[in-house]
């Protein structure tokens, strides 16, 4: 028997909020997108109304295919939507911007850049001044445990030491949402957790705006204050579960029955849309 999952957990798209103290920072309202290939037309994304309040950990999960990734490029500007609305602070969305911080699953560093370059990169490009984006770059270096490896090159780093430096650069630039898209399924499974403790350690800094994608359930139960599980394809909001487990959170919850329950629930639900998508 799966332990038992507090009420706290609901069916379908999030209900109405508190304006007063749930104000959402980003809204996403029955927006949908369609792909042509080949003269076929595939629907991706149908319907799909979320809103994230700010300073909020939310993740993404579902079947491969159900649109999670596709979702996140729309709230980036880097996909056009069809239909529905994407607003930011109440700000339509219609293409990048620096409110908006992206995580990428391959770490995509400069090469020929030393990590300091690296991350103060993209200030660099908005005409922040040189010393200021290294002062700015030289702050978040230690704040992602780096300290001491400024001038080093992307080739000398471990994994997890570049997506550290992925993070960092993208917090350079104080996006009001970070977007992240997998970006530990490179990792081998000790750096992977270990970068999860990392990632809470710098969310609780700031309490940035996350959206995350991930495949991996108890990744997203660890992580995330609610937990969005998205349906076969055409992917639209199945479940939202909030995620009610004390902050901080260490690795040992996830060796707790109340987690393992999170765990359960989730995967069954995954599973139930994979066998129907099937039929």
């Amino acid at each position: 028997m799966n332990p038992t999952i507090p009420a706290t957990a609901t069916e379908g798209p999030i209900g109405t909020m508190s304006a007063e103290t749930n104000a959402a920072r980003l809204r996403i309202e029955h927006v949908g997108k369609s792909f042509t290939r080949g003269g076929n037309t595939i629907e991706v994304l149908r319907d799909v109304d979320l809103e994230i309040r700010s300073g909020e950990f939310v993740a993404l999960v579902g079947a491969s295919g159900c649109g999670k990734t596709t979702l996140l490029r729309m709230v980036d500007g880097l996909i056009d939507y069809d239909r529905g609305q994407i607003q930011l602070s109440g700000r339509t969305i219609d293409g990048p911007g620096p409110d908006r911080g992206f995580v990428f699953q391959s770490d995509c560093l400069l090469p020929w850049r030393s990590v300091r370059d690296n991350v103060a990169f993209g200030l660099k490009v908005r005409g922040v001044k040189k010393s200021e984006a290294h002062s700015r770059a030289a702050a978040l270096i230690e704040r992602v445990g780096l300290a001491g490896f400024e001038s080093h090159f992307p080739h000398e780093l471990s994994g997890g030491m570049r997506q550290r430096v992925n993070l960092a650069r993208a917090l350079a630039i104080d996006p009001e949402v970070l977007l992240m898209d997998e970006p530990f399924a490179a990792l081998d499974a000790q750096t992977r957790e270990l970068m999860q403790r990392e990632l809470l350690r710098i969310w609780s800094a700031d309490k940035k705006t996350v959206m995350f994608v991930t495949h991996q359930i108890d990744e997203a139960v660890y992580l995330a204050d609610r937990v969005v599980v998205m349906t076969s394809r055409p992917g639209r909001i199945g479940e939202i579960v909030e995620v009610d487990l004390p902050r901080p959170r260490s690795l040992d919850i996830k060796r707790t029955p109340q987690f393992v329950g999170y765990v359960d629930r989730i995967w069954h639900r995954i599973e139930h849309e994979v066998e129907a998508s099937m039929e």
